[in-house]
């Protein structure tokens, strides 16, 4: 794997770049960053590129107004660039599959085919579950890391949702918490800012995958997703809260059969 830092509106951004074969641009959620994708990707049967956006991993924050899908998407666009790759699979996890999205949707020259893991958001914005975000980015201020864990909505995440509960906990460990709340509440009021028209229109092969005892990313609206995208296929794996190891296992056999099916395996 190599790390590639390069400039963006005066920002060093870092992306990674691993593996041979046909190239595919796998995005990280909300919080998260390459170590996301390599833990659940088939490293081995493809060339993967991931960017770490604006405020995550080492990639460096900026403007807190250019915390948005759209910005993101865009950097993502200009990393494949920087790489020399114009034509590729593309695909995320959570916020990471709202970018591969709207890429999909606004660049469709560019993209062989669209994996959304896990989607938090169908097209638009601010959707209802990510309120949790929102939430999250008022204790995280002043670092009220015990009042959140005793709130009403951490003791709902207990049942419904606690691989979400976990993941919302760590933001209290970012050593700039005042960055990660502008950046959590700003991307949890956004979206990819399509419509349902836009989604209708994709017309390269799609895979979505979706787990249960989730709150951040609801099973329905996985299945909603793929039943407006017309050569989308839906897969259901094991919940991460159930059993990370299997949930890992069955989402790197899920992309690696999607994009062997679709001719792109090397």
């Amino acid at each position: 794997m190599t790390l590639h830092v390069f400039e963006r509106d005066s920002l060093m951004l870092s992306g990674y770049d691993t593996g041979q074969g046909t190239p595919v641009v796998f995005q990280h959620g909300l919080g998260g960053d390459e170590t996301q994708i390599a833990d659940v990707f088939p490293n081995r049967e493809f060339r993967r590129l991931t960017l770490e956006c604006r405020a995550h991993g080492k990639s460096q924050a900026g403007d807190p107004r250019s915390f948005t899908i759209a910005s993101f998407a865009d950097d993502v666009l200009a990393f494949a660039d920087a790489q020399g790759i114009d034509r590729f699979a593309v695909g995320g996890i959570s916020m990471g599959a709202a970018i591969a999205l709207r890429i999909a949707v606004k660049n469709p020259e560019r993209v062989s085919a669209l994996v959304l893991a896990r989607p938090a958001w169908g097209w638009g914005a601010k959707p209802d579950n990510m309120q949790v975000f929102a939430e999250l980015a008022e204790f995280l201020k002043d670092g009220r890391c015990d009042d959140f864990a005793n709130s009403d909505t951490a003791h709902i995440l207990r049942t419904q949702g606690p691989d979400n509960l976990q993941s919302l906990l760590k933001f209290f460990d970012r050593p700039d918490p005042l960055l990660a709340s502008s950046l959590i509440s700003a991307i949890a009021a956004d979206g990819p800012r399509l419509t349902e028209e836009d989604v209708r229109g994709i017309q390269v092969p799609a895979l979505v995958i979706a787990n249960g005892i989730d709150w951040v990313h609801p099973v329905a609206l996985a299945k909603r997703l793929a039943g407006l995208i017309p050569c989308a296929k839906f897969v259901e794996i094991t919940p991460k809260a159930t059993d990370k190891l299997r949930h890992a296992s069955e989402f790197r056999k899920a992309v690696k059969y999607f994009l062997e099916r679709e001719g792109l395996a090397k």
